[in-house]
């Protein structure tokens, strides 16, 4: 595809009128995942357990000191595109990749899994020779995940590489917040948070990491008022959103906005915030976990796909924790067994 070519002639045509369950805007990212020690993440200057923007440079520094690292196309909310999509549900994603090989590969796998996607080939990207972007997942001995994320292509997305037909075909748009650190897609995500309210669609946002939430806070409070109608964190980034002390202070905070807002607690389960005040889900069981790299991505698939799919908020976040079960059990942040069959097994699975 040329790099010039508009956002609105991106769509495949033989699909272009095609319902969509979910269409998410991220950060595509090419995953560079290895086991390390504690010492190593200090070393790096890294914060255990966080995502930590790095440039090039210091992507490349991390790359070489790995041992053996796996490399897989990833980013956060295209991880729960893809999620969805072998659940059986149909997904897009929007986001900006640079017009080299890594790009094309990303492009190829992400369709490969099902779900559509025409990129931008940021023009901005070739002028400076950003390239796609790519995280480094560091993984420790006790399954945490520690990330140096270098968006370069990633970053450039506009206003105007959002393709409207695209977002109004879908019944949620779903926002990823680490894309949030880049001003020129704030104003994207809010056209396209705008456009799916104008078609009657939903949006969520995912808020990716509890730095994020410490470097946008009142941004993200104020999407709360009109932008958003689904919110998703985990316990520590829900509690920081809202300035709270305590998990139940959270809570308390979160019901006043009248949204609905799924917390996920680890091995604790999930909190879903209905009209009836807090429901509390449990864990799905897990052998052992792994990597929780992709666990709330996932969680997300299984939740979104239960909402677009007739299940009711509390059943949709069990779903997501039978999807957060799977990603957590192996390396990696894309699912390896069958999720429609564990669906199935866990009897959540709908037509």
């Amino acid at each position: 595809m040329h790099p010039n070519k508009s956002a609105e002639t991106q769509v495949n045509d033989d699909a272009a009128s095609e319902a969509l369950d979910l269409v998410a805007i991220g950060s595509p990212l090419l995953d560079v995942l290895a086991a390390t020690q504690d010492e190593v993440l200090d070393r790096l200057g890294l914060v255990k357990g966080s995502m930590t923007l790095i440039d090039l440079a210091q992507a490349n520094a991390v790359q070489e000191i790995l041992d053996a690292p796996r490399f897989v196309s990833g980013g956060s909310v295209a991880n729960s595109a893809v999620g969805l999509a072998e659940l059986g549900g149909r997904a897009g994603f929007i986001g900006a990749v640079a017009d080299d090989e890594v790009g094309h590969t990303y492009v190829e796998n992400l369709r490969a899994a099902g779900v559509a996607f025409d990129p931008v080939y940021s023009a901005v990207s070739q002028r400076d020779s950003l390239g796609t972007g790519r995280c480094m997942v560091l993984i420790s001995e006790d399954a945490e995940r520690t990330m140096g994320t270098y968006l370069g292509a990633a970053s450039t997305l506009t206003v105007g590489e959002v393709p409207t037909s695209f977002v109004q075909r879908a019944a949620i748009v779903l926002l990823e917040g680490y894309l949030w650190d880049v001003d020129k897609a704030k104003e994207a995500m809010r056209h396209a948070a705008s456009t799916a309210h104008d078609a009657d669609g939903s949006v969520a946002l995912s808020l990716s990491d509890s730095f994020c939430v410490e470097r946008h806070q009142r941004e993200f409070l104020d999407l709360l008022v009109d932008d958003i109608d689904i919110l998703l964190g985990n316990e520590e980034e829900i509690t920081m959103l809202f300035g709270a002390s305590t998990y139940r202070g959270a809570l308390d905070a979160a019901a006043e906005t009248g949204l609905l807002v799924v917390m996920t607690r680890g091995a604790l389960g999930s909190v879903v915030l209905t009209a009836h005040g807090p429901e509390e889900v449990a864990a799905a069981p897990v052998e052992k976990v792994v990597d929780t790299t992709g666990a709330g991505d996932l969680f997300a698939a299984g939740l979104l796909y239960g909402l677009t799919h007739g299940l009711d908020p509390i059943e949709s976040a069990r779903l997501g924790g039978v999807c957060a079960a799977e990603v957590i059990s192996h390396m990696g942040a894309r699912p390896e067994s069958d999720l429609r069959a564990l669906a199935s097994a866990a009897g959540l699975l709908v037509p």
